[in-house]
């Protein structure tokens, strides 16, 4: 992964090989980043995507391996009682032109994920919902 600053916005490169999520942390914690909002896309040949169900409160998730190409991939950067916490999306098309996506819990660079990042100035921290079972902004 390499990856520059400009000002407000972080530009990354993150490598065949390498864990999406792991990278986010760790330019995060490196840049002190409290609030920011990422978009990204590339191609990955392993993840897991889940969907939350409210009702029971629980995740399911799906895996996948092959060939996807990253379509797109949102989320935030923030905190949760003070420390790094992400949430992120993506969803990603097989070489049929079908697309699956959910909650991102792990993908795999196959090529190469190019990354934005847009810092906010500010910090909002997040709590524990015990209706939706959600860690939910805390303004």
């Amino acid at each position: 992964m390499e990856y520059r600053r400009f000002e407000n916005v972080i530009i990354a490169r993150i490598d065949r090989g390498e864990e999406i999520l792991s990278k986010i942390k760790e330019i995060a914690l490196k840049e002190d980043i409290k609030l920011a909002n990422i978009n990204a896309l590339g191609a990955t040949d392993h993840f897991v995507i889940g969907v939350y169900n409210v009702d029971e409160q629980k995740y399911y998730s799906n895996e996948f391996k092959g060939a996807y190409e990253i379509v797109s991939l949102t989320g935030s950067i923030n905190t949760m009682n003070g420390e790094f916490y992400s949430h992120l999306h993506m969803s990603a098309g097989d070489d049929k032109g079908s697309v699956v996506g959910g909650h991102l819990n792990s993908a795999t660079v196959s090529a190469t994920c190019e990354m934005f990042i847009y810092l906010i100035d500010g910090c909002v921290d997040r709590f524990k919902d015990e209706v939706t079972g959600l860690n939910l902004f805390k303004f």
